[in-house]
């Protein structure tokens, strides 16, 4: 057993977990709504503690981050559960369940995560995605923490549903933040992903005024987030909130797990593109294959492509050796570079 962080202690052996906005009440013997944090004789078992769902050395685009150390290879770890219940979750198989699910998992120590991390030449250091990392916090941190003292960047993967203790704890080891913003809408938030759209909101404008890179997602799903004024709206809260210069991926949707609504048209993802560079400097459609070079980065300024990418393979193209844009020489903005 692993005892958690984040919890108060009630009567009769029960637990109020303080990690997420859920602020789960956990009776002895039951978990919470994340599936992973289980209350045994009236102390809270970080049960995913050591558990490891996958482990492997990633492109960075993939994550997705484009403009944080944009080529480089990362070692990404997952582990199980998620505090959000997802009808079209992608990765369902181990956001959804619990450790007792998996017999067969693996168990690494922190330590020798981030040995494997060290060992592997030009590494840019750890990535926790695959299933929401805020779940299996306190392992998450111990690989962070020591990660950092060894030199190494982290970066993770999340929701952003956290409240503001185990966030500003996060905030001291994190270097780097890819959010999903699902929808601009609560009750989408409700009926979709059984939680709620403020705490995700406040999350992206803390991030923002601790000035960490910050990469946010938005799954566009036909009828239940794919209007044009309310994507407008959410785009128009990034540039106030978080900054023009912000990297939002418009991905398409396909349909997975509970959810069978019908793929989302290219055209779709194309018209939300066009609205979203109205407001923002970089926007990526993703989950489609064009050839009007819409993965690539291009200078705010005039126009210059700046990274070329094809599939994961990234090319700085158009920044010299001063971290200018190589035709106009303005400084490249909202992209960090060795």
């Amino acid at each position: 057993m692993h005892e958690a962080s984040f919890y108060k202690k009630l009567e009769n052996q029960q637990l109020n977990c303080h990690l997420c906005p859920h602020y789960c009440k956990i009776k002895d013997g039951k978990r919470g709504i994340c599936r992973v944090r289980k209350n045994v004789n009236g102390e809270l078992d970080a049960e995913t503690y050591g558990v490891v769902s996958a482990l492997n050395f990633d492109p960075i685009e993939k994550k997705p981050l484009y403009h944080y150390y944009p080529g480089s290879t990362i070692l990404s770890v997952g582990s199980y559960g998620c505090n959000l219940s997802c009808k079209f979750c992608q990765n369902f198989e181990i956001s959804q369940s619990c450790v007792p699910d998996y017999v067969e998992s693996r168990k690494y120590k922190p330590q020798t995560v981030v040995d494997n991390a060290t060992a592997k030449k030009n590494n840019l250091g750890l990535a926790y995605t695959y299933n929401e990392p805020i779940v299996w916090f306190e392992y998450m941190y111990d690989m962070a923490r020591q990660a950092k003292d060894k030199g190494l960047k982290n970066v993770i993967v999340t929701n952003g549903f956290i409240t503001e203790e185990p966030l500003h704890q996060l905030l001291t080891v994190m270097d780097a933040f890819a959010v999903d913003l699902k929808a601009f809408h609560e009750d989408f938030y409700k009926k979709q992903t059984g939680s709620s759209l403020k705490p995700v909101l406040e999350t992206l404008k803390t991030l923002a005024k601790e000035n960490k890179h910050i990469e946010i997602t938005n799954l566009i799903i036909p009828t239940l987030n794919d209007d044009a004024q309310e994507f407008e709206e959410l785009v128009k809260w990034i540039k106030n909130e978080v900054g023009e210069n912000t990297v939002l991926h418009i991905s398409r949707y396909f349909p997975v797990y509970k959810l069978n609504i019908r793929s989302t048209p290219v055209d779709t993802l194309l018209k939300l593109d066009e609205i979203a560079r109205q407001h923002l400097n970089y926007v990526f459609p993703g989950n489609m294959h064009t050839s009007k070079g819409e993965s690539n980065t291009y200078c705010p300024d005039c126009g210059h492509e700046l990274i070329e990418r094809s599939g994961y393979y990234t090319n700085l193209t158009g920044i010299n050796e001063n971290k200018q844009c190589s035709n106009c020489k303005s400084p490249v903005k909202g992209i960090v570079l060795k």
